[in-house]
């Protein structure tokens, strides 16, 4: 990785940055406020839904990329900018004068879905991630009523994974005891294994995992240890199989790091993530409307289908469907999920039985 990569790698595992605290994308060659993130910067400055940037510090937008729009935006926490702003309903475009501060990535988002189920969807494993769990766990529970929670649905779909750290322990949020996953490496003596403490966040509420071909790497590990131990039941399509591990070695100032790959991922009963994914224990499948999939592959290629991969022990599994809709009432997996924790629908896969989880001793 050249130094850019490596700088903007550590940004993304650490979940913090110097910036504004606004969501964007780029509409006609311009920056579009999605929303303002509370308590940030941009928040406390008035920046507000829809509003179009169009400069930066004079420097028009139009012509930038969205990613060396979002890259000026950041900087060092307490340096200045200002923004040009062009708002519906005013006649003058608005100047803004912002300071920058940290600015954390929000990797997990949560709701109550009805008055009886806890809806948790984490993006990616930064260092954020638990602690941002911990707290959807306990905001949901004190919303609904720890005894009036019917169950909780972890949406992992198109988390691309991060850091190994956070991947266990978010697994062992769920987790009374036992292993959570093992690293092998080519020297048998480099084998790892990490273990679950006591304390299970739910108090062993029902918990059902979504996956799809977009999960790939710590979401794998998590649906893997949660499914393994029977602890949760898993509904989508099959994950993206990226089950190795990778050690980033910097290589001193200003000249970046090494990636290099140095074991693979094992599940407790000892399934290799690797080229093969995790299969969900029910299969849901998408209905993608047409204009989706004129537009763009819906299909994600998987582990598999990467060039110099390593090769799975056994048979390989190529992609699966990875397309979630926009609107909740047209998501089928989370539809189906929200069924089984009601009791409305039953499937012989939930709730899963602890006692039939076959894990070695």
């Amino acid at each position: 990785m050249d130094t850019k990569s490596f700088r903007d790698m550590q940004v993304q595992t650490r979940g913090e940055f110097g910036g504004l605290g606004i969501e964007v994308t780029m509409e006609d060659g311009l920056v579009k406020v999605v929303t303002p993130i509370d308590d940030t910067p941009a928040a406390k400055a008035g920046v507000r839904a829809g509003d179009v940037i169009t400069h930066l510090d004079d420097e028009a937008v139009q012509g930038l990329t969205l990613n060396q729009a979002v890259e000026k935006m950041r900087g060092p926490v307490n340096s200045k900018i200002r923004l040009k702003v062009m708002r519906k309903g005013l006649d003058k475009p608005l100047e803004i004068a912002i300071t920058r501060d940290t600015i954390r990535v929000r990797s997990v988002r949560s709701r109550v879905d009805g008055d009886d189920v806890g809806y948790i969807r984490i993006t990616q494993f930064n260092e954020q991630t638990t602690d941002g769990l911990k707290k959807s766990i306990a905001d949901i529970s004190s919303q609904i009523g720890n005894d009036k929670v019917k169950g909780f649905v972890i949406d992992l779909r198109n988390n691309p994974g991060g850091l190994l750290d956070q991947a266990i322990s978010v697994s062992d949020a769920f987790l009374e005891r036992g292993e959570i996953v093992s690293t092998r490496g080519r020297d048998p003596e480099e084998t790892q294994r990490f273990n679950s403490r006591p304390g299970d966040l739910t108090k062993g509420k029902p918990v059902i995992i979504l996956i799809n071909g977009g999960s790939a790497s710590a979401s794998e590990i998590v649906a893997g240890a949660l499914q393994d131990h029977r602890r949760a039941t898993l509904v989508g399509t099959r994950s993206f199989g990226k089950g190795s591990v990778q050690t980033i070695i910097p290589l001193g100032s200003g000249n970046g790091a090494l990636r290099l790959t140095t074991a693979r991922y094992f599940t407790p009963s000892g399934r290799s993530i690797q080229a093969k994914g995790i299969s969900p224990d029910i299969e849901v499948l998408q209905s993608v409307p047409e204009e989706v999939q004129a537009r763009a592959a819906t299909e994600t290629k998987g582990e598999s289908s990467l060039r110099g991969h390593l090769k799975a022990e056994g048979d390989e599994q190529g992609g699966s469907q990875s397309y979630i809709p926009p609107e909740a009432k047209d998501d089928k997996a989370l539809t189906m999920a929200l069924e089984l924790l009601r009791g409305t629908k039953t499937n012989p896969a939930f709730p899963p039985n602890p006692k039939s989880a076959t894990l070695p001793n």
